[in-house]
């Protein structure tokens, strides 16, 4: 049964978007209450590759990584793009070989579990799917380098469900400039190229999010420049906050505000903690070395590499940061860009550590419960669980030629 919690104070303040169709009891708590009456989603996960282990059970509780199913119920999440995402491969054809495989362990996992989960493409999809006490999947390629130059590979990703593409992840692309994560690469194109403005006009034509985390600062504002449609930043944070360059500078907030798009919040300790970018940095330098050999001997296996790169940071302590300062990007994002521009894209499983209070998806009602603490309206927090994400969606989908 579905779990989605009324009370008849969220009910008052509650957006007119439809609630889904079975509730429960209200919990006596305002701040769970309306959590599970919202329509809550999350923007980036990379829970993806455990999806092709088959010794890994998505239906089981487990104790470590970020995200299961019992955690997801637990905390209230109704919808997840689930990351595409593989780094530098070997050889034409390999990124794009990968990048299937990786979208068909997605469907697999739907079709294993069909009484909790189904595919999504598209905003009124998510509504009904919710509705029927499931939780929606989608897909997000994380990093251009995975289309390999093709537009027919864009194309075919959408097909299969692929509702994003993050233009560049921590390096540069042929046709786009990179932010990088723990070093910044120096600049190559100054932005987008022609082609890279070829994959955004394609992009707004096929329906697709064009998200700009991990974009160098021209890369974005030339991505702003051409765009049609609205843009997300899938998880990236505020660089007033915290001064790392994954992070999105108060100009850029504002002007992905003007877009009418959506800054998905991530978690990342080293990314929201100013105190913890240098460390980090030098954590992963000490380790980078390691990690690479890894990516060589595992070149050709992604589960085999995925494995091994969990356990080699499993031997490291990775430093956390308080819930304050995650909810400190919230609260600044919601004062630069406006309550109808920020959202979640926590990066689950993806990054080494979450915040105290955040450490798995199950303690999701922790957010709610902080926003609403510091002042945020019922209204407001709604939007940011997930509100905010499907008017972005129903504008690009919109947007898209026929």
């Amino acid at each position: 049964m579905h779990s989605r919690l009324l009370a008849p104070l969220v009910f008052a303040v509650a957006c007119a978007a439809p609630l889904p169709s079975a509730q429960a009891p209200g919990s006596g708590d305002p701040a769970l209450d309306l959590h599970h009456a919202s329509i809550v989603i999350d923007t980036h996960s990379d829970t993806t590759p455990r999806f092709q282990d088959p010794d890994w059970h998505f239906d089981e509780r487990h104790e470590t990584g970020h995200q299961d199913l019992p955690r997801m119920r637990e905390g209230g999440l109704d919808v997840q793009f689930w990351s595409i995402y593989m780094g530098k491969t070997p050889g034409k054809g390999a990124a794009i070989r990968e990048a299937v495989e990786r979208i068909d362990a997605v469907h697999q996992l739907v079709a294993r579990h069909p009484e909790d989960l189904a595919l999504a493409s598209t905003a009124a999809d998510i509504r009904r799917i919710v509705g029927e006490g499931k939780i929606a999947c989608l897909m997000g390629v994380e990093g251009g380098h995975i289309i390999e130059e093709s537009l027919p590979a864009l194309r075919t990703f959408h097909r299969l469900g692929v509702r994003y593409m993050t233009l560049t992840h921590s390096f540069h692309t042929s046709w786009a400039d990179s932010s990088g994560t723990t070093e910044t690469p120096e600049p190559v194109h100054g932005g987008l190229t022609g082609f890279g403005e070829e994959v955004v006009a394609e992009m707004n034509r096929l329906g697709m999010m064009v998200d700009v985390s991990h974009v160098s600062d021209d890369t974005f504002r030339d991505v702003l420049r051409v765009t049609k449609a609205p843009v997300i930043a899938s998880h990236s944070s505020a660089r007033a906050v915290a001064d790392h360059p994954r992070n999105l500078t108060d100009e850029m907030l504002k002007a992905l505000s003007a877009n009418r798009g959506v800054v998905m919040i991530n978690f990342y300790p080293a990314y929201i903690d100013t105190s913890l970018v240098e460390p980090m940095r030098e954590l992963f330098k000490r380790i980078g070395p390691e990690l690479a050999q890894i990516r060589e001997k595992h070149a050709d296996d992604p589960l085999a590499r995925s494995r091994a790169f969990r356990a080699r940071l499993a031997k490291e302590e990775i430093p956390r940061t308080p819930l304050d300062v995650l909810l400190d990007h919230f609260d600044h994002a919601i004062r630069v860009a406006g309550p109808d521009h920020v959202g979640i894209g926590a990066d689950w499983d993806g990054v080494p550590s979450m915040p105290y209070e955040m450490g798995d998806v199950s303690q999701l009602p922790n957010l709610t419960r902080g926003l609403l603490s510091r002042g945020h309206s019922p209204e407001t927090v709604r939007k940011v669980l997930g509100e905010n994400l499907l008017r972005v969606m129903e504008e690009v989908e919109a947007a898209a030629a026929p």
